[in-house]
């Protein structure tokens, strides 16, 4: 009972306990658009330095955390919108009239994606490998992209068959995401916005390909681009956007249609206090509400990512973690909570703390009752279903966690659907005023860059686009167990580029790669 008080004395974060009462702003979402001549956006990653200062008191160990966030204040010039601690809708309200007359509207929900029956596993996971965000090869070696995501894939695909068997035979992601659209297309006409919604997946059908050439089928002239990611991250929204910008640059009639990205959207009003409102229903179904530890569970990415490349999803999960508890505290929700990372693969190091490790420590510290809410998931698949709802369930009550529950991925809640709307509503006075010569129509729709350079490459300046993201070159880095792993990966390839020279060796004993006897 004494660590249950001492951790709600504080919070949680990385494995240890943390406050998030100190004030704070976030930046109104931006939105990027192929002609943004009057709003200029830049990112500043906050750090956080966390400090631990351990005291005894009447022979019981209590730990307290003291942290100092620093924030760099981030603007928006000539749009005339203040930083706010959490971004409210700002749409007009219902009229009687369309609020935008004679367009087409279209909304393009951009996803992962996911395999729809077993059969469907192996290629997925070949389409995921082979993406060069996910595994980018030195220069040397990019012929074996394929090769590679091949064999990772075949590798892979018996234990990942077995994880979709026990969630019913495949990802259920299309059906959720089609849900999904078809509530915002309905949320979107009661607000007085004709439009159609459109689904593509990054690595699964309905591929973004097939989406770009329905929306150019129906004639669609004012584009909304949504990622379904609440924060960006280069392997995720990034991936999406660069593959979108690939397809925009070589065809004439998306160079001449008016666009707008909406990167990220964690901060917004709509979607914090629906995941306020799914934790506080869970929290109920507790004997002891107050006793529970809330367990903030993300996707991880590549710690050299965030190190290297600039990428600010670490920075964006902590800053929406941050609005969710204020939000619950606004309800008197005080308790401890914690943030972690899973689904990490391959050699190298990815964000930590990780979810396996963290459950395990809190177990050890006596925590009894666990609420798990996986933060960055807007939609039930294996990451929320297996993974969570099997594998760390199972590991949280082998570690002396009593009591698990778990909040639902958002999927169609009303609030969310809701804000999903504003967000799209307020983006299209962005959308408007479209390049006027065909040169400055080609300018990129994502820039091959870091983050930051990705997102000031949208401001008036028109500045030439940086060089790509090298997260898996060859190279120096912060990181010994990132240096381990792309050793590991250099020999990877020698045995591939031997296997493929020669034609012999044991993945074409293993018919692995017969196309290259």
């Amino acid at each position: 009972m004494e660590m249950i008080e001492a951790m709600r004395s504080g919070r949680i974060q990385s494995s240890t306990w943390y406050s998030a009462s100190s004030s704070s702003t976030f930046p109104h979402p931006p939105y990027l658009t192929s002609a943004s001549r009057h709003c200029r956006l830049s990112i500043s990653q906050r750090v956080s330095r966390i400090s631990l200062l351990s005291s005894c008191s009447s022979g019981l160990s209590k730990t307290q955390l003291s942290v100092s966030t620093q924030r760099n204040e981030q603007n928006l010039l000539s749009v005339g919108v203040g930083a706010e601690a959490l971004v409210t809708s700002n749409a007009p309200s219902v009229s009687n009239e369309p609020l935008v007359a004679e367009e087409k509207i279209g909304v393009l929900l951009l996803n992962l994606g996911g395999p729809e029956n077993l059969e469907d596993v192996q290629p997925f996971l070949f389409n995921l490998f082979a993406d060069p965000d996910i595994i980018r090869l030195p220069r040397l070696f990019q012929f074996l992209q394929k090769p590679l995501a091949q064999f990772i894939s075949v590798l892979r695909a018996p234990k990942s068959k077995e994880g979709y068997s026990s969630i019913g035979g495949g990802s259920p992601l299309r059906r959720i995401t089609d849900a999904q659209a078809e509530e915002l297309r309905k949320s979107l006409g009661a607000k007085n916005v004709p439009a159609k919604v459109y689904i593509g997946m990054r690595y699964w059908h309905p591929f973004t390909e097939e989406a770009i050439e329905q929306i150019k089928k129906d004639g669609i002239t004012k584009l909304a681009v949504l990622p379904l990611y609440p924060q960006f991250s280069i392997s995720t929204s990034g991936s999406s956007l660069r593959l979108l910008e690939s397809i925009f640059r070589d065809d004439e009639y998306l160079v001449n249609m008016q666009h707008t990205v909406i990167p990220s959207w964690y901060q917004r009003e709509g979607y914090i206090k629906a995941m306020a409102n799914l934790i506080e229903k869970e929290l109920q179904k507790f004997d002891q509400p107050e006793n529970v530890v809330i367990f903030f569970s993300a996707h991880g990415v590549p710690l050299a990512y965030v190190e290297e490349a600039g990428d600010p999803y670490k920075a964006e999960m902590e800053e929406c973690v941050d609005l969710i508890i204020q939000e619950l505290e606004k309800r008197k929700i005080t308790n401890a909570y914690t943030l972690a990372y899973q689904s990490r693969v391959g050699p190298v190091e990815w964000l930590k703390p990780y979810t396996d490790e963290t459950i395990i420590d809190l177990g050890r510290k006596g925590v009894k009752s666990l609420l798990a809410v996986p933060i960055s998931f807007v939609s039930e698949h294996i990451e929320t279903l297996e993974e969570i709802d099997v594998e760390y369930k199972e590991l949280a009550l082998e570690s002396g966690i009593e009591n698990w529950g778990r909040v639902p991925a958002l999927g169609c809640e009303p609030m969310f659907i809701s804000d999903l709307a504003d967000a799209v509503i307020e983006s299209l006075p962005y959308v408007g005023a479209m390049a006027v010569s065909n040169l400055e129509a080609r300018q990129s729709l994502v820039p091959l860059g870091s983050v930051e350079e990705l997102l000031a490459t949208y401001d008036s300046q028109r500045r030439e686009l940086p060089p790509p993201v090298t997260v898996w070159e060859w190279g120096w880095t912060k990181s010994a167990e990132t240096w381990n792993g792309r050793a590991a990966m250099l020999a990877v390839l020698m045995l591939l580029l031997l296997e493929v020279t020669t034609g012999e060796g044991f993945l074409h004993q293993w018919g692995i790669l017969p196309l290259f006897r």
